[in-house]
């Protein structure tokens, strides 16, 4: 990484989403975390219950655990601030 793109990550504001967010605001404001959270099996993402499900109510319902939980919402926070 060049240290000219290295500054500009580091003035960059990180995006922190949490699982305790709402999914439809989430997906609404990032649109690109509707694929990423699809992929993980949370397919709520353009159904009605989105617009009163936090991230972790609907993965909960969806039998996810903990650890998916976690490992999805870090998945998310990469593509939003790092475009991987």
């Amino acid at each position: 990484m060049t240290q000219e793109k290295s500054k500009t990550q580091k003035n960059k504001q990180q995006i922190k989403i949490t699982k305790d967010m709402n999914l439809g605001e989430v997906v609404f404001k990032y649109p690109e975390v509707a694929e990423i959270l699809t992929d993980y099996g949370l397919h709520c993402v353009g159904c009605f219950a989105s617009s009163f499900d936090t991230i972790e109510m609907g993965a909960k319902i969806h039998q996810m655990t903990p650890e998916e939980i976690d490992e999805m919402m870090e998945r998310v926070n990469e593509v939003l601030n790092y475009k991987e």
